[in-house]
């Protein structure tokens, strides 16, 4: 274990996690991010919770001479891709923005490794990829139809990602299909804080909760489920971080690509989750019926068995925990109206 760790959007939900998890694994992480959807102010709690001054590189994943400059002034070991555009509905109204971001930015970063003689990258894929699965849990090998632009992306830097891998056989790539990171870390110090107004659900009810929004919207009540709401596998951010240390511990001793899922294996309902927001909080929270979005689908959960046995990862933080974690962030953040 250790080396040194490039994480691309490393100052935002996913990556700041990853950071920290990394950081007590005893590997070394440098954060680079643009702060499209991420906050600068994060940096001095990343360094209270890490113990270390964590190297910044302020640039966007596409900029090419910033890309060389930083692997040449660092001697980088391995990279977690963390930074792309996330948003389904925005995804939708600008398809180009995400192919460019998305696309184009791995597309970048893979070629500055291969300058560098950098061979292991772990990318933060979704579980977009697999679209409306036929049947749930969702493995690995299920059909793959992504239903919006964001998950057309992930597929195609997945395709671009195996294809390098099959040319040369150096390549260290673990492809991790995230289904719905929600929570904070424990200590409350970190977790998520969109810069944009929030698309995912329970920072929205986080909103709510602190009354910057009057209500939540549950998109769709109509879908073919127990209480008519969108069904996702929600997995606590600590557990979703923890399991790209265990990736990339892996890859350290195995070349060539893997493929996994990272879910806690099973799926909870829009209403299941506002009500454990709810238990968080102490209070009601205000809801109102919404039409469909485009891209979105009735259930989708993960079947973790693969990360499990092969990582030996395990997501152990259930739903009560993750709002729980959510609220305190929300508390000792002060993200108050």
């Amino acid at each position: 274990m250790g080396g040194t760790v490039l994480v691309t959007g490393g100052a935002g939900y996913v990556g700041s996690h990853v950071v920290v998890a990394l950081a007590r694994a005893g590997y070394a992480p440098i954060v680079l991010d643009n702060f499209a959807n991420s906050s600068a102010t994060v940096l001095p709690r990343l360094k209270h919770l890490t113990g270390a001054e964590l190297p910044l590189i302020a640039a966007d994943v596409r900029d090419r001479a910033a890309l060389a400059h930083t692997f040449s002034t660092h001697a980088i070991d391995a990279v977690v891709h963390c930074a792309g555009l996330k948003a389904v509905g925005e995804g939708e109204a600008q398809p180009l923005a995400y192919y460019d971001n998305n696309v184009g930015g791995s597309i970048a970063l893979a070629q500055a490794m291969i300058a560098a003689g950098v061979n292991t990258l772990i990318f933060s894929s979704s579980a977009t990829v697999y679209g409306q699965p036929e049947r749930n849990p969702v493995p690995e090998d299920a059909p793959l139809r992504p239903a919006s632009v964001y998950g057309r992306t992930k597929r195609a830097v997945e395709l671009i990602l195996e294809d390098l891998a099959a040319a040369d056989a150096s390549w260290r790539i673990g492809l991790l299909r995230y289904f719905n990171p929600a929570g904070a870390d424990a200590s409350g110090e970190i977790g998520e804080a969109p810069t944009n107004v929030p698309n995912n659900l329970v920072p929205i009810l986080a909103d709510v909760a602190a009354g910057r929004r009057p209500c939540v919207d549950v998109f769709g009540d109509d879908y073919p489920t127990a209480d008519g709401t969108g069904v996702r596998d929600y997995i606590h951010i600590t557990d979703l971080a923890a399991g790209h240390v265990a990736a990339l511990a892996h890859l350290a001793r195995q070349s060539g690509v893997i493929t996994l899922n990272l879910g806690i294996g099973r799926g909870c309902s829009v209403l299941e989750v506002i009500a454990a927001f709810e238990r968080a909080c102490g209070k009601p929270l205000a809801r109102r019926a919404a039409p469909r979005r485009p891209g979105d689908i009735a259930i989708c959960c993960a079947d973790p068995a693969r990360a499990n046995a092969l990582l030996g990862w395990r997501a152990g933080l259930d739903l009560d925990a993750i709002c729980a974690d959510a609220w305190r962030w929300q508390v000792n953040s002060g993200r108050r109206a």
